[in-house]
């Protein structure tokens, strides 16, 4: 039995889907129908205000997939930007679990939200990997260095900035997940533009589970 499958791990998990099922049922549409009111396509950043009760959680497939990726790749230093409430922190710690190695740096801006995450992480019983940083992830993620692995699922407009920023601190063959890449597709643009042109050090290809993750080898 894998971490991921273990009572605690999947009880945190079947609990926080549920209820961001319910929960996102409600929230949803109202920032949807905010978004529209201001025009334009949709930037999560225009409506964050009414985003602080959304969960927005990674599917469970893509939390497998990351946890299979984090498995086979074996990272020291994985780096998450967008932690919400920790459904993704989770499967990627419970992966650094089963590879007995690593440690998980993931931020929220949402000081909320960060708090119920750790809350989370303590009862899957994945809280010593987990070292959530609370605030800008341009300022909490200052000095992270030998990043092996890096999931990107927080506003859709940060992905490159955020990217290049911390290119410098990306270890050799570094692996980068980003989410959502197909629900804002003219925010994530030049994000999929930059990942898919070999001149910029990556090699490239998306997943088409749920609303596609597009994985990103460096080097």
């Amino acid at each position: 039995m894998t971490s991921l499958q273990s009572p605690a791990v999947r009880a945190v998990l079947d609990r926080l889907y549920a209820e961001a099922e319910r929960n996102d049922e409600e929230v949803l549409p109202r920032v949807r129908a905010a978004a529209e009111r201001l025009g334009g396509s949709y930037d999560d950043r225009k409506v964050a205000h009414l985003l602080d009760d959304a969960f927005i959680p990674v599917c469970p497939e893509v939390g497998q997939l990351l946890y299979v990726l984090v498995r086979t790749r074996r990272p020291r230093v994985v780096v998450e930007f967008g932690a919400s409430f920790g459904l993704s922190a989770i499967h990627l710690a419970a992966a650094l679990r089963d590879n007995g190695e690593g440690r998980l740096i993931t931020t929220e801006l949402n000081a909320f939200k960060a708090g119920r995450a750790i809350e989370h992480f303590r009862q899957a019983g994945l809280a010593d990997l987990i070292d959530l940083r609370q605030g800008d992830a341009f300022e909490t993620l200052e000095g992270v260095r030998g990043i092996d692995f890096l999931m990107l699922d927080g506003w859709k407009s940060l992905y490159l900035p955020l990217l290049q920023r911390l290119e410098p601190a990306l270890g050799p063959g570094c692996l980068v997940a980003a989410d959502d890449i197909n629900l804002m597709q003219d925010l994530l643009k030049p994000y999929l533009a930059y990942v898919r042109d070999p001149k910029n050090g990556y090699t490239s290809c998306e997943v088409p589970i749920d609303d596609g993750v597009e994985v990103s080898l460096r080097g």
